[in-house]
């Protein structure tokens, strides 16, 4: 179980978030919206390290996550950002052993156990056709699913990527949700911001739903729906409909 405890996070010297309250069940997807500049990226940057939590704790289970080594908080939790400042000239292979990094000795060599995970990250992904192709020359598809491929290398518990399916065309977006879907089918704990919120709809367990820097709400999507929350935050309308095999959202 993730938990946060009366929570305040800056960024630089600004407060961002303050005193948030938040609990994330084990073996769920978890989804955050909530309209642009609201928190949720900062949300999540307070465990990757790059925002500060300036006071309040952070849990997993009963370990105070904050105070234990980076490479053991790599272990526990991995973190996909938004965006990301250069794209590397690494084959997609060198890439996705990155991953195994928190887990590698002082020599930094690899075993066979880690070139099982790496290899199997890179099929679940869908790049492993593309293992020796450098990754700036991949497309934004691709690129992106060889990223969640060195994610999935690191094998952590608690699986975290804010906005992963922003810029791909639909097709990808299907199969980046698939891979996180897995995930949970794997028993890891998954955590998404995502701006499609018929997607969310679709995907989550619990959806955490911000404005202006605070939780509004974190439930089911059946009850956030019953209670016009999220059509409330958004000004919008949703329409639910249903078929024998699934339920689709459209948000209007």
């Amino acid at each position: 179980m993730l938990k946060y405890e009366n929570v305040s996070v800056s960024c630089g010297h600004t407060p961002l978030l303050s005193n948030i309250n938040l609990t994330v069940n084990d073996n769920t997807i978890t989804t955050v919206i909530g309209p642009n500049g609201c928190g949720k990226t900062t949300l999540l940057r307070a465990l990757s390290g790059s925002c500060t939590v300036t006071s309040g704790k952070i849990y997993i289970d009963d370990t105070d996550y904050l105070s234990l080594k980076p490479k053991k908080r790599a272990q526990l939790l991995s973190y996909l950002p938004q965006i990301r400042g250069t794209i590397p000239t690494l084959s997609v292979k060198t890439l996705t052993e990155h991953g195994r990094f928190p887990y590698l000795g002082f020599t930094r060599k690899a075993n066979a156990e880690d070139y099982r995970i790496i290899e199997n990250s890179m099929n679940l992904a869908g790049v492993s056709d593309y293992a020796t192709q450098s990754v700036d020359t991949l497309s934004g598809g691709i690129r992106q699913r060889a990223y969640i491929s060195m994610q999935l290398a690191q094998d952590s518990s608690y699986v975290i990527a804010d906005e992963p399916t922003t810029y791909l065309d639909i097709p990808s977006q299907k199969d980046v949700i698939s891979i996180y879907r897995t995930q949970k089918e794997l028993g890891k704990t998954v955590i998404l911001v995502l701006h499609d919120i018929a997607q969310a709809l679709s995907v989550s367990d619990q959806i955490i739903v911000m404005k202006d820097r605070k939780i509004i709400a974190a439930d089911t999507p059946a009850e956030l729906l019953k209670q016009h929350i999220i059509e409330d935050v958004f000004g919008i309308q949703i329409k639910e409909f249903k078929d024998e095999e699934n339920t689709y959202y459209l948000c209007v």
